[in-house]
Formats: structure tokens, C-alpha cells, sequence
């Protein structure tokens, strides 16, 4: 087995957390590759990343819908990803020891949506970010909304954490006191995008608690845009059933005497039939 081969069959041993990581890993080296190829035939890198970055224009997200969904895949730099990975795999893999692998695709990706959201929409209504139209990447708002939404769902979990034992609770609210204090230092839009990711998180642990999953279109999505790319054409095969055997008119010709005779034994002759003590006759003559 030759390399390739084992990184495939690593790769279908893993689980759909592991899966998105490692997706998520690509992305992240697959831009200093690209920025190669592209500097070889003078395209302006920067040019054609902004196809894939959520832009705070609402006339940006226009023509380019998809960046509400692809700027999650891409970081900026190491610490970036790294850190995204880390909670990733902590909130991930707790999520579907409890759950169905789809709720941890739902909830990754309503976080995404809601963060990228709350993004453009705070720096279009927002006075203090008037003027601004920043750009925004990473994965930060789908873990949140994950890890959130495990904190909501088992609050006195008890982690370890090096040496010390703390609750999930306090570890959920450290993350979101932290993006709280820091949006008027540097990168507010990404904080902000951050607790969109959190407060979908949240609310919806808790419609899942009531049994409401508005969630639930996005695994749809999914599954109907992995089967329209699996679909294999297959030759339709008639199948004909033989007719069930009718039963042969001996059989029911004998069936007929025996409740004749039964009727007899009940009733005595006369109370036959002018047709049955026909059949009688002939049944004896045969």
C-alpha cells in the first residue's frame, strides 16, 4: 500500500469532526500553493481571494452569495487555524459521543451563517463602523456555535484542563467575555461575528431540548448535494411476477364436498340444496 493509498484509508477511518479538520487544513496550506502557481502567471493573488472572503457590502454578498459559507474554510494565519482546530476537536468530539453527526453539521454551520450575519449586518447599521468594509475569514463562529452549544447543554460538565477541573460553563463564558472585551481593541468584526456563533449556539441547544430542530435543512442540503453527485445511472429491470396458480378444479370440487357432507352430519340431508345434492350425485358416479 502505497502512501496515497494510506492517507485515503486513514482519511475513511475518520470521523465527520476529523473529516472537517482536516478539510479545514487543506484550505489553509492550499492558499500558499495557489499563491505560487498564480505569482508564475501574473494573477494577483490578492484579487482572487476576495472571491472567497466575506466582504461587509451588502452589494459584495450580492454578487458573490457563496462567501457567507466559504470564508470559514480559510484562515489567515497559524494561530488562527490552530486554535480553531484545538476547540474544533474538544467541542466536536463531545457533540457526537451525544448526538448525531448531523447536529454537529447543523450547528457548525448555522454558526457560520449567523456569524458571517451578524458580520455584515453590524458593520451596515452599526455608526461606529460606518465607512468600513472590511473582509472577514475563518472558522471561529461555527466552533463557537459548537462549543456554546455544548456548554448550554451540559453547563456542570466538569474538563480538565491541565491540572485543575472546570465546569463547561465557565469555559463558554471565558470565550465569549474574551471577544466581548476585545471588539473595541482590534478586529471587531470578527468578535462580533464570534457571538452570533455563540447565541446561535445557544438558542439552538435549546429548541433541540424542546424538540424543534430548525436545523435540519441544512443535513438535508447535504444529503441531496451528495446524492445528485453520487448519482450513477442504473439500468431499470422489469421484473415480471407469475400469476399464483389458480387452484385446480378437483381441489375444489372436494372442498365443496367436504361441507356438504359436514352439512349433513349437522342438519341431515334434506336440508340440501337442489345444486348440492347435484354435486353430490356426481361426485358418487365419478
Amino acid at each position: 500500500m502505497n502512501f496515497i493509498d494510506q492517507m485515503k484509508y486513514r482519511y475513511q477511518t475518520f470521523g465527520l469532526v476529523e473529516r472537517l479538520m482536516v478539510f479545514l487544513v487543506v484550505c489553509f496550506v492550499l492558499p500558499f500553493l495557489l499563491r505560487t502557481v498564480l505569482f508564475l502567471f501574473s494573477v494577483p493573488f490578492d484579487q482572487f481571494f476576495t472571491w472567497l472572503q466575506l466582504s461587509a457590502s451588502f452589494e459584495d454578498l450580492l454578487y458573490r452569495p457563496w462567501t457567507i459559507v466559504s470564508y470559514a474554510f480559510f484562515h489567515g494565519d497559524f494561530g488562527h487555524i490552530f486554535w480553531n482546530l484545538i476547540l474544533l476537536h474538544f467541542a466536536g468530539r463531545m457533540m457526537v459521543n451525544l448526538f448525531k453527526p448531523q447536529l454537529f453539521i447543523n450547528t457548525f454551520f448555522l454558526g457560520v451563517l449567523v456569524g458571517g450575519a451578524t458580520f455584515v449586518l453590524s458593520y451596515n447599521f452599526f455608526p461606529a463602523f460606518q465607512g468600513q468594509s472590511p473582509r472577514l475569514i475563518g472558522s471561529s463562529a461555527g466552533v463557537m456555535a459548537v462549543l456554546i452549544f455544548m456548554c448550554s447543554y451540559m453547563p456542570y460538565k466538569d474538563v480538565r484542563i491541565f491540572v485543575f477541573n472546570i465546569k463547561l460553563f465557565y469555559i463558554g463564558l471565558l470565550f465569549i467575555a474574551l471577544d466581548l472585551i476585545q471588539i473595541p481593541v482590534n478586529n471587531a468584526g470578527g468578535h462580533l461575528a464570534h457571538l452570533g456563533g455563540a447565541l446561535i449556539g445557544f438558542l439552538y441547544q435549546r429548541n433541540i431540548a424542546r424538540g424543534n430542530d430548525f436545523g435540519q435543512w441544512i443535513s438535508n442540503f447535504w444529503k441531496s448535494l451528495s446524492s445528485l453527485f453520487s448519482f450513477k445511472r442504473t439500468r431499470v429491470r422489469k421484473v415480471y411476477r407469475s400469476p399464483k396458480p389458480k387452484p385446480k378444479q378437483k381441489d375444489v370440487n372436494q372442498e365443496k364436498i367436504d361441507e356438504i357432507l359436514d352439512k349433513i352430519s349437522q342438519s341431515g340431508y334434506a336440508s340440501l340444496t337442489k345444486e348440492e345434492k347435484e354435486l353430490l350425485f356426481r361426485a358418487g358416479k365419478s
